[in-house]
């Protein structure tokens, strides 16, 4: 199979698709790879390094679209990517549709098919794409909480562990996910107090247990929302409903009731976000105020940290990329129900029902997509 893996062109992003590693597993199984001159670089992978492994480099970014029948990205497509796409190519990135109507209508007008990282499960219920990427932009969110507090950027002019006669910061994580296990994981490290909130009690014993109490676990009402709101320093909105939308659990009206300079840090703003005055800022410029509340809203938060998180998405994505490489995407998803999830977007159809849902538009179904 033709794959190509072209550089990505999001504002401030420096992943790239696959390791030069990647690439030789794929060679290794008779694929040939086109890598566009350049991807590598943001993640410290130098175009030698993939022509090294039998990488084919292309400088021509439309010859490197054209040429491909598997297409792997790291970000959605942005415009002059789509204008590229055309039926009978398989697109494997994330997507993250639901919060992206425009881009799901070029998409569905490309004829291009879309499977999406974050949309494809496992036999526990997880989102083993997703989930590298949740765990890097999780211990993110601290790192970038905390500097966001800093009185030079609007921030409260706290330090999150405090100091000997000081008490520390109250960080309150929204969701008991991947994300906010690993934000919280992160923002007890540095010494803060932690809460976390979540609706599903079994979470909630399972981060009480395995955290021996260190952590405060909630069940998430209104009540506890509100209580977040008025005593936290910095709330990280880690809310996942998969393929769908994100739901506002913060509205402007809360914003009163905190403390001018307290923090959101919104992980879900790929998804809409969870805050209701959450809007998607970049890395050139990641934060703003509303109300005197800090917001930091970056919708491509794991790739400040290129290398670690190529390296991770690599790791978790080859396998699927093997085998439809060496099955096609047809037959692959046929069999497997769990990376069928994955299908967005088939030859002008619209697969996720989540979409339809967010879109109010008509979904086919996957079996008879699929025929």
């Amino acid at each position: 199979m033709q794959i190509a893996v072209p550089k990505e062109i999001k504002n401030h992003e420096y992943r790239v698709a696959l390791t030069p590693a990647g690439v030789r597993e794929l060679i290794a199984h008779g694929h040939e790879v086109t890598v566009e001159c350049g991807a590598g670089e943001g993640s410290g992978y130098s175009d030698a390094e993939y022509q090294g492994v039998g990488a084919r480099l292309e400088s021509a970014v439309e010859r490197v679209f054209s040429s491909a029948e598997l297409i792997l990205k790291v970000k959605e497509p942005q415009p002059s990517e789509v204008a590229r796409l055309s039926k009978g190519q398989t697109l494997f990135t994330y997507l993250h549709l639901a919060a992206a109507r425009e881009l799901t209508e070029s998409l569905l007008a490309s004829g291009v098919t879309a499977i999406a990282y974050e949309t494809v499960t496992d036999a526990a219920g997880g989102l083993p794409l997703l989930a590298p990427m949740s765990r890097v932009a999780g211990r993110m969110a601290i790192q970038a909480g905390a500097h966001a507090l800093e009185k030079a950027q609007g921030g409260l002019g706290v330090l999150l562990p405090g100091v000997p006669g000081v008490a520390p910061a109250r960080v309150t994580v929204i969701g008991g996910g991947v994300v906010g296990e690993n934000a919280a994981r992160m923002a007890l490290g540095l010494g803060a107090e932690v809460v976390i909130l979540d609706t599903s009690l079994a979470r909630l014993e399972t981060l009480d247990h395995r955290y021996q109490g260190q952590i405060r676990t909630v069940y998430s009402t209104s009540e506890a929302l509100d209580e977040a709101v008025r005593h936290s320093a910095l709330i990280i909105g880690a809310v996942l409903v998969p393929g769908a939308a994100a739901p506002k659990l913060i509205r402007r009206e809360h914003l009163r009731n905190m403390t001018p300079g307290a923090v959101l840090v919104d992980v879900a703003i790929d998804q809409g976000g969870c805050f209701e005055t959450s809007r998607p800022t970049t890395h050139a410029d990641p934060i703003y105020l509303v109300d005197g509340i800090v917001h930091y809203c970056v919708a491509n938060m794991p790739g400040a940290v290129s290398r670690t998180s190529t390296q991770a998405l690599t790791s978790a994505t080859l396998p699927y990329v093997v085998r439809l490489a060496n099955g096609g995407f047809r037959k692959v998803l046929s069999e497997d129900r769990h990376f069928a999830g994955g299908l967005n977007v088939h030859d002008g159809h619209l697969i996720l029902p989540e979409v339809g849902e967010a879109f109010d538009m008509p979904v086919t179904p996957l079996n008879e997509a699929l025929r």
